[in-house]
């Protein structure tokens, strides 16, 4: 891996996004019972923890397109 630029694969597509994206994901961890560090750092969030948190999320913006591909407009 020595000499290959790192590249992140966390970025968004619609960076306007990034503000309810956030949203999300402290809402969701609200409702797991999953405290979010204040400093940003993840590297003390337990591996289930950071899955249950990403597949909620997954789940949410699933819910959230097949809602808008039916014609709904709600995202909760």
């Amino acid at each position: 891996m020595a000499g290959q630029q790192s590249r992140s694969s966390n970025t968004l597509v619609v960076p306007q996004a990034t503000a309810a994206l956030q949203q999300m994901k402290f809402e969701a961890a609200q409702e797991l019972g999953i405290a979010i560090p204040q400093d940003g750092y993840y590297g003390n969030v337990s591996t289930r923890d950071a899955g249950s948190l990403g597949g909620y999320i997954t789940r949410k913006l699933v819910q959230i397109a097949e809602q808008q591909l039916s014609g709904g407009s709600s995202y909760r």
